[in-house]
């Protein structure tokens, strides 16, 4: 069976943007771009909640012309040639959609064949997920900035969820990262 991995930024205050929104405080040194990079080998299809896949498309098909960022000019091929799914009720899709899903529709992806499935980002998709027990392992980049506000980590994950860590470690010499499972 698939595994679903939840990859995630987040501040040392919890949350994963600012308070208007912004996600301009994560830095993408080398190390931390070779993590996400190994991420990226294990999947064949990119999961999004709707607010972040709103971002993500507003940037990744044309990234390159928008920055020089060596990070960017890696991710941005993977992005634009893997299936992406969007998990909403209220998305209608668009060109870079590859299919819209409920929360609850996701367990099917699960099962069918192929590589792992990549949850990036977003609070409210995590969240159900994990409400489902979907979620197979969580990876958190904590990055060194207290934003003061902003979407948690976790929207009302609606119970407790005790994980295990399996790995931690310091990347670039400022952002802890470490990888959960249930």
């Amino acid at each position: 069976m698939r595994k679903i991995i939840y990859w995630v930024h987040a501040s040392v205050d919890g949350f994963i943007d600012g308070p208007n929104g912004e996600f301009d405080w994560t830095v993408m040194g080398p190390e931390l771009s070779a993590y996400s990079e190994s991420l990226d080998k294990r999947v064949d299809t990119l999961l999004f909640g709707r607010a972040v896949w709103q971002m993500m498309v507003g940037f990744w098909p044309n990234a390159e012309s928008m920055s020089d960022d060596p990070h960017v000019a890696s991710f941005a091929p993977f992005w634009r040639a893997t299936e992406k799914i969007v998990i909403s009720h209220s998305h209608p899709g668009d060109d870079w959609t590859s299919k819209v899903v409920g929360a609850d529709e996701v367990a099917a992806l699960k099962d069918r064949p192929g590589g792992d499935l990549l949850l990036t980002g977003g609070a409210a998709a995590a969240a159900s997920l994990t409400a489902l027990g979907l979620i197979d392992e969580y990876h958190v980049a904590v990055h060194p900035v207290v934003l003061g506000g902003g979407r948690q980590l976790f929207t009302d994950p609606g119970q407790r969820h005790n994980l295990k860590l399996i790995d931690s470690r310091v990347l670039d010499g400022r952002v802890v990262v470490s990888h959960y499972q249930p």
